[in-house]
């Protein structure tokens, strides 16, 4: 069965058209307006095997952050619908992932309850066109939406475009192993007997 979703999402401040696959192979084709967010979203895909299609037309001329906020919403809508019922996936998902001098723990639960975790300091102020205060409202958006728990944190780091890629990649890997399958798995993964 495929675990493909594509969502979208208008409103005055943003309009978003986005398709992801669980089970693709990290081809992606991504046109937010930020250069750097984009970047981003193409490192999201290609190191947890998803295959993304993203294109926002936001209000940037206000400045980035509804198409961010939004990007994560609707990524986070793509994930629960894909996912569907939850049977048979591992559930959990975590990953440390170094770059350089940035190190990067991300740890996922695909409760059903939303919950963000995010620890880091960033330096400056932007990364490209990116705000890197949005970085952590795209998580958070993307933790709600979806409906998981989230935990991000900088073990280490000084270079803020090395701590920002570590952080993306670890959500990536760590989110490729909690939607994985597990033939040991029949039902899904809680003593509640749903998710």
């Amino acid at each position: 069965m495929a675990r493909i979703a594509t969502v979208e999402r208008k409103t005055k401040e943003t309009d978003i058209v986005m398709t992801l696959n669980l089970d693709g192979t990290g081809a992606s084709s991504i046109d937010t307006g930020i250069g750097f967010f984009d970047h981003m979203l193409e490192g999201f895909a290609k190191h947890g095997f998803f295959d993304l299609d993203c294109k926002i037309t936001g209000d940037l001329h206000v400045d980035g952050h509804h198409t961010v906020e939004d990007a994560g919403i609707v990524l986070g809508q793509a994930i629960k619908q894909a996912v569907g019922d939850k049977k048979g996936i591992r559930r959990y998902g975590y990953f440390i992932l170094p770059m350089d001098d940035a190190l990067a723990l991300c740890a996922v639960d695909l409760c059903g309850r939303p919950y963000l975790n995010f620890e880091c300091e960033f330096t400056v102020s932007q990364v490209g066109y990116l705000d890197t205060e949005l970085v952590r409202e795209f998580f958070y958006a993307v933790s709600y939406s979806a409906g998981m728990n989230l935990h991000i944190k900088m073990l280490s780091g000084s270079n803020n475009h090395h701590m920002m890629e570590a952080m993306f990649k670890a959500f990536s890997k760590a989110l490729d192993q909690a939607v994985g399958m597990d033939e040991r798995i029949t039902d899904v993964l809680s003593t509640k007997g749903s998710l």
